[in-house]
């Protein structure tokens, strides 16, 4: 079976008439040595997925804004250490200078925009979403996730304001100077950023996401560019992935700058450079982004010591493209490749049923609204997860103390426990290196009482989007007119979970509920006042 075959065979799930697919492109010393479409661009009207189809590319969208910042400090126009309100006077001061270096890295501590305007009422998605709506939340805000530079959590919000640093520094808007800079010097005809929702675009794929209900549109709503809504094919972006061996754009300065890792305050490095991730991948040095939005899902990694390079752009939801490209270069890749890891099963006596339950329960860390743990059993195995009220994932015995999660080996967790006693403590690993310390919290139901006392209103004090707490069938119930219902699950006094977000109602020193802390995957402790 040849190498394209073998492709065909990976894709034939999508490969007909009544299903949305993807385009495929794969890339080989400077030559597309594959390219093809599976699936429908257009269910309605049955048209076809090709490898000239464009697509809404998603987080892909991020290396060209960093790309074009990089022209800018190569122009000498401005400086990645320069601070981001010299050039988005809305930005707050924070104490602290966000530089363009950190928007770049993701390491400004900047709340992360779509979960800012989820909050504010938008639907993501559904409304539309302007860049002077991003602009509107970023400016009400009044706290960081972290101190610039600490830490390392992607965000949003940094490209679509280094977006508007383009603009500010250029004159041009990001879409007009990335066309003229870079999309047509590179030949790249169907790429451009779309900061028009509504514009008629030839050849475009809609996108698609699975229900219970079927197969529904899912499109883009958005007139903002910078961290998404650039528009390609996996032609085009054959053509942006040979500048990276070839220059022709940029120079190898920029091409080297788009490379650099960045780094935290401690000096430590992070695996994201600007707009791409660097890592490896079977012993290979790979350079890769993924992206998705609504129905759109993408992914173009690069091997760049074999001059190896795969894209694909999505418009089903349920593709997952980041295991397709690895599973494409296992079949181009095989002779260098080294052995996949193939963690089995530990060979460690697995404790009884009666020990496991010793260990369930929820711990958090040690501080104000902190991150929780929770492990449950089920059928005799030990589950876990994190910011969960759900059972979570299976965990297997390593030793006495440490366990790994059965279909993520790299993260482990270790127990303090006393011989029959419950466990006090839980410490997670991730590649060995210590990550977060909890402690076990007492079993806690709230009364009907306590319920009551944390029902009322709820405002952010950085948007005027009301919030309701009632006390429903099962507890507490979390609810804008605009948001679904979240359900809260206590596991202390005052601390409840919902929907993988942590919930911390606060009082003042008579005890009078005042208020709620709320932390999510990319927005940590955002204030609500109670009304």
């Amino acid at each position: 079976m040849t190498e394209a075959e073998r492709i065909d065979q990976l894709f034939e799930a999508w490969n007909n008439l009544d299903s949305p697919g993807c385009a495929v492109a794969v890339l080989r010393d400077g030559s597309v040595v594959y390219k093809r479409g599976f699936g429908m661009a257009n269910l309605a009207h049955g048209i076809a997925i090709g490898p000239s189809t464009v697509f809404h590319s998603a987080s892909v969208s991020k290396q060209f804004t960093a790309f074009a910042i990089l022209l800018l400090a190569a122009e000498g126009k401005l400086s990645l250490d320069d601070d981001a309100q010299k050039y988005v006077p809305d930005l707050p001061d924070f104490g602290a200078p966000i530089t363009l270096r950190h928007l770049l890295h993701h390491t400004s501590g900047l709340r992360d925009h779509w979960e800012l305007l989820s909050l504010a009422g938008w639907r993501y998605s559904k409304d539309l979403i302007t860049d002077d709506d991003i602009l509107a939340v970023v400016s009400r805000q009044q706290d960081l996730n972290f101190q610039p530079g600490d830490e390392h959590l992607y965000c949003n919000t940094g490209y679509a304001l280094l977006a508007q640093v383009v603009k500010t520094v250029s004159g041009q808007s990001l879409r007009a100077f990335t066309s003229a800079r870079i999309f047509e010097p590179l030949g790249m005809r169907n790429t451009f950023f779309r900061d028009n929702y509504a514009e008629v675009v030839r050849n475009v794929a809609d996108g698609y996401v699975e229900t219970q209900s079927g197969i529904e549109i899912s499109n883009t709503n958005f007139d903002t560019v910078g961290a998404t809504s650039l528009l390609t094919t996996v032609e085009d972006l054959a053509l942006w992935d040979e500048n990276f061996y070839h220059p022709r754009v940029g120079g190898p300065d920029v091409i080297a700058q788009m490379l650099e890792r960045g780094r935290l305050n401690d000096g430590s490095e992070i695996g994201y450079a600007s707009g791409l991730g660097i890592g490896t991948y079977r012993g290979l040095t790979i350079v890769e982004h993924t992206g998705g939005d609504a129905g759109f899902r993408s992914d173009i990694i690069r091997f760049p010591e074999q001059h190896f390079s795969v894209a694909i752009l999505a418009n089903f939801g349920s593709i997952v493209p980041s295991d397709l490209v690895r599973r494409i270069a296992d079949i181009y890749l095989a002779d260098v490749l080294q052995p996949a890891p193939k963690p089995g099963p530990s060979t460690f006596p697995q404790p009884a049923a009666d020990a496991l339950e010793l260990l369930t329960g929820y711990y958090a860390e040690p501080r104000l609204a902190g991150r929780v743990a929770r492990l449950a059993t089920r059928d005799g195995k030990l589950l876990g997860g994190y910011d969960i009220d759900y059972d979570g994932y299976a965990l297997e015995a390593v030793d006495h103390r440490r366990f790994r999660f059965s279909d993520f080996p790299n993260s482990e967790i270790e127990l303090e426990q006393q011989e029959g006693e419950p466990a006090s403590e839980l410490t997670s690993y991730f590649d060995g290196k210590r990550r977060h310390q909890y402690r076990r919290l007492p079993a806690y139901t709230p009364s009907p009482t306590e319920l009551a006392a944390l029902a009322g209103s709820y405002r952010p004090v950085e948007n005027d989007m009301p919030y309701q707490v009632r006390v429903g069938e099962a507890g507490l119930v979390f609810k804008s007119v605009k948001s679904p219902e979240i359900k809260l699950t206590a596991v202390a006094p005052d601390h409840f979970l919902g929907d993988c977000d942590r919930f911390t109602f606060t009082r003042d020193e008579n005890g009078r509920v005042t208020g709620l802390l709320m932390n999510s995957g990319r927005i940590r402790n955002v204030r609500f006042e109670r009304l």
